[in-house]
């Protein structure tokens, strides 16, 4: 099944991921940067359109991700506005933000959204993780990776390979390659 898929986002870190994780498949994933405007709503609503919307602005198929995270204590918030919240409130912030609550708890959430082209629908494919927040710990290199703590590590502190094989985007880019497979 050796494809190419294009992937629109501007975040390496992301890409060399994605890239990571869909390499054994034979998928390789080539970045487009387009600057969508995001429609405000629940995370699957905001996969559809930006995919809907990229896949207008280059005429052909494209895949798009939008990654979550999800403070339970806050009823899901941050949620999908986690890029706004990191960027104006830094790691720091984000853990003060549950200084009030016992509950520490988090899901983790990526949403890929494959769309085929021009007027077609989406389909999505969505992978959660649970873990908690924590003040920060290890290379703060991507995201809020340093404060999300899964099974005694935070994801910067883990291995980018043991990362990639439990985390919310592993296990969307899982069901997307199963997808794959059985729509060649």
């Amino acid at each position: 099944m050796p494809q190419t898929l294009f992937f629109v986002t501007s975040n390496a870190s992301k890409l060399a991921e994605v890239s990571a994780i869909l390499a054994a498949s034979g998928i390789s994933v080539q970045s487009m940067a387009l600057d969508l405007p995001e429609l405000q709503g629940s995370i699957e609503d905001i996969s559809k359109d930006k995919a809907k919307r990229a896949a207008e602005a280059i005429g052909g198929p494209v895949l798009v991700e939008d990654t979550c995270l999800c403070f339970n204590a806050l009823k899901g918030l941050p949620g999908p506005y986690i890029k706004w919240f990191m960027k104006d409130l830094g790691h720091e912030g984000l853990v003060n933000m549950l200084a009030a609550y016992e509950d520490k708890s988090a899901q983790a959430v990526c949403t890929f959204a494959h769309c085929e082209g021009p007027g077609k629908e989406p389909v999505l494919f969505q992978g959660r993780t649970d873990g908690k927040i924590v003040p920060p710990r290890g290379p703060a290199k991507f995201g809020w990776d340093p404060i999300f703590e899964y099974e005694g590590q935070t994801y910067a502190e883990m291995d980018k390979a043991a990362k990639n094989l439990i985390s919310h985007r592993f296990k969307a880019l899982e069901m997307l390659k199963e997808w794959m497979e059985a729509h060649p």
